[in-house]
């Protein structure tokens, strides 16, 4: 006998009718506004049935070939870090440098930035290790990190007249996060600022991912 929904894990049951909702749509089972509609909705309740309401009149079931493509555009990437130096130095003075794309991460990063600028962008990153170390040495300069929300960020840095903002969004739930990376980022803030900020949600990524899955079935059902 199947367990209750209202007995399983609240997560779990977002992540199989979101599932269920993309794959649907990418067939033409929903409309676009209804498919957009239904995910709003089930990001933004905690009840167990009403999350299973959204999906229980659509007919497509997730499948291995889902879950692969999935697995390949949701998850963060990884490399084997025996290919790749453990450890990257960047040293900013009165200048800039930007890492962002499909850039490869170490096991350890060091920022040593001087009346400079420092942006290093993981929404594309590809990783080595599920978690990264990132020493700030930051002196009258800015370090600006940005990630994905399927990445856990953990500050402990010590600042004299410096200011650190994470905005990152909280921890998030379960829903493709099953190898979720964490950056632990300490060291010093000297008269300058450390700012990690989410820019695209995870909700945001849901939708790209879906949208790119439709176009890819409507190019295969062509002449």
């Amino acid at each position: 006998m199947p367990v209750p929904v209202s007995d399983r894990p609240i997560d779990a049951v977002r992540e199989e009718v979101i599932d269920q909702l993309i794959l649907n749509y990418s067939h033409g089972e929903i409309s676009a506004d209804a498919f957009e509609r239904r995910l709003d909705n089930a990001y933004s309740t905690n009840n167990a049935e009403q999350l299973q309401a959204l999906s229980a009149d659509l007919p497509l079931q997730s499948d291995p070939r889902y879950h692969s493509e999935k697995q390949a555009r949701m998850q963060p990437k990884y490399t084997a870090s025996s290919d790749h130096p453990d450890t990257l130095d960047i040293t900013s003075i009165l200048s800039s440098d930007q890492r962002s794309g499909e850039w490869i991460v170490p096991k350890h990063i060091k920022l040593n930035n001087y009346l400079g600028s420092i942006e290093l962008d993981f929404r594309n990153a590809v990783f080595t290790h599920p978690e990264v170390t990132i020493e700030v040495n930051c002196i009258g300069g800015s370090d600006e990190i940005i990630v994905p929300e399927n990445i856990d960020v953990i500050t402990s840095t010590t600042n004299i007249l410096g200011h650190v903002s994470n905005n990152r969004a909280g921890l998030s739930s379960n829903t493709f996060n099953t190898q979720r990376p964490k950056l632990y980022i300490r060291g010093k803030v000297i008269l300058g600022s450390i700012e990690i900020s989410v820019k695209k949600t995870m909700q945001e990524k849901v939708k790209q991912f879906a949208h790119s899955l439709k176009s890819l079935f409507d190019e295969g059902k062509k002449p």
